[in-house]
């Protein structure tokens, strides 16, 4: 019985050989779950052009915006485990949604397996130029001074810039009001506009933006200033022990072979090490961030716990 599991075992590992070595034949898709223009959208879509020619098939991005990226997510959760659909998912759509709702209609950790990073970044807090402050400091007595007032957008509830703003308000002891927009782009106008005060929002979508002075930064997310804008202070010097990080990666439903988990994983990582994506990645502030699945799974399930811990001691709950 031993060498008959023992010759089972050869020959699927043998079957998934071939698939990885077949793989691919025609054309990937790879949803991203929300809006063009957020962190999701541009570092896949860098990656998809290069690993489309690496590949020889295209790797086609399709936006699946809605319900903070739930919409997108549980499509991909429900597709065929055959490598031809990923997702480019990110620490809210894979991260923080497996906090805050009840209720999903898949299951983060078991649904998905984590396929490779793309890359890490800080989430970075800026002010609509209506307001007129020079630091986080100022920021937080001005919020106090205008109760009722302020309102902070962010790309959609169970973003991580709706958890990392709900940190800030339990850390700093200000209220403000949520306003989720449908995706970072809209957010980032409604700021530029003054609809909203503040956001604490991923760094690419933003980085135009600041680097044009179109708008003030007061502060990264990171616990240490972050290497592309050293000049902008990091929370925790006035909030001691805030601390997000936003992060970018691919994920391919549960059952996916391992032999094609590990194929896109290489494409990935190849990609990541050309001097052209590391440039541009570089030009979002966006840190390249290769990883085996395996290390990518850990980042997963710590991310899920983590947020479940805070919107249970917080009480953030989205329906």
């Amino acid at each position: 019985m031993k060498k008959w599991w023992l010759l089972l075992g050869a020959l699927m590992g043998l079957q998934g050989l071939a698939w990885a070595q077949a793989y691919p034949n025609k054309p990937i898709r790879w949803v991203v779950p929300s809006t063009p223009g957020d962190g999701s959208d541009i570092t896949g879509r860098l990656l998809a052009d290069r690993i489309s020619r690496d590949l020889g098939q295209p790797v086609v991005v399709e936006n699946r915006p809605g319900a903070g990226g739930v919409l997108g997510s549980d499509a991909v959760a429900k597709s065929a485990a055959d490598g031809y659909t990923m997702i480019v998912g990110n620490a809210g759509s894979h991260g923080v949604n497996g906090g805050i709702y009840p209720k999903l209609p898949y299951d983060i950790v078991r649904d998905f397996v984590p396929v490779g990073m793309i890359c890490t970044t800080t989430n970075v807090m800026v002010v609509s130029p209506s307001v007129k402050v020079a630091n986080v400091a100022e920021f937080i007595a001005y919020a106090k001074a205008h109760p009722g007032q302020i309102n902070y957008a962010s790309g959609g509830i169970g973003s991580s810039a709706h958890l990392s703003a709900e940190l800030f308000k339990s850390l700093s002891g200000v209220e403000m009001t949520h306003i989720p927009y449908r995706g970072a782009a809209p957010a980032v106008a409604a700021v530029l506009a003054g609809e909203s005060k503040v956001m604490i929002g991923n760094l690419p979508p933003w980085a135009a933006q600041i680097k044009a002075g179109k708008v003030q930064a007061l502060a990264v997310t990171t616990a240490k200033r972050h290497p592309s804008m050293p000049e902008v202070p990091a929370l925790a010097e006035a909030l001691p022990g805030f601390e997000t990080l936003a992060w970018f990666g691919v994920l391919a439903p549960a059952g996916t072979p391992k032999a094609i988990v590990d194929r896109m994983n290489a494409a990935i990582n190849q990609a990541l090490d050309q001097p052209e994506i590391k440039a541009r990645l570089a030009g979002l502030s966006c840190d390249p961030a290769p990883s085996t699945p395996e290390a990518f799974a850990t980042r997963v399930s710590g991310d899920v716990a983590r947020w479940k811990k805070l919107a249970t001691e917080k009480n953030i709950r989205a329906e």
